[in-house]
């Protein structure tokens, strides 16, 4: 059970989420500064630094997590699952979390307007991108130590994530709703999940 003091931290935290992307998708982001973030949130600028090291770390507030899970799922391969199966899994489990969280949905838009046209953000985006798929391609690799090399991992997390991100773009440029989001994140990996069936 979650104490008061850390709800209270988690409320803070998404406080200051909030406010940074309202304030950023009203006023811009280069024109947004640290201490109007803080004050939108009723903080200070120092609690914000206790949360968040920059401007660029809001938008990314969830990458860390959403990689731990990400792996834990990979690690969890069962006995004889084959990869198509794995990668199945891991995407309906994504989904799962993004239905439970409105808090990201609901503000995924902006985030996607802000990393296609913030050049500090889309260089963070795809160095992010570029780290992330090492660490599922190992992870991969892992799981499947007898069954895959290398290339192999790499070639699966690439397809997967590039279809995924790459729809995902086209679902929110056409402004869908989460669910038509959602449909789009399944079909999308039904199509590179049935090409993988080739690997392995």
């Amino acid at each position: 059970m979650v104490g008061l003091r850390e709800r209270k931290k988690l409320r803070t935290r998404q406080a200051l989420i909030e406010a940074a992307l309202r304030l950023f998708d009203e006023r811009g982001y280069e024109e947004t500064t640290l201490a109007e973030i803080a004050a939108e949130a009723e903080v200070s600028t120092r609690t914000f630094f206790s949360y968040f090291a920059s401007k660029e770390d809001v938008i990314f507030f969830d990458s860390d997590e959403r990689m731990e899970r990400t792996l834990e799922i990979l690690a969890s391969r069962e006995p004889g699952e084959p990869l198509a199966d794995l990668l199945l899994r891991l995407i309906r489990s994504a989904l799962m979390w993004a239905s439970a969280d409105d808090f990201s949905l609901e503000h995924s838009a902006v985030r996607m307007r802000l990393l296609s046209t913030v050049p500090a953000l889309q260089a963070r985006a795809l160095h992010l991108l570029f780290d992330t798929q090492l660490r599922l391609a190992q992870a991969l690799r892992d799981a499947y130590p007898d069954e895959l090399d290398e290339v192999e991992a790499a070639t699966a997390v690439g397809g997967l994530i590039g279809a995924v991100k790459l729809a995902v773009m086209v679902s929110l440029s056409r402004g869908d709703s989460h669910e038509q989001i959602r449909e789009t994140v399944s079909r999308a990996a039904d199509i590179a999940i049935r090409g993988l069936h080739t690997i392995g």
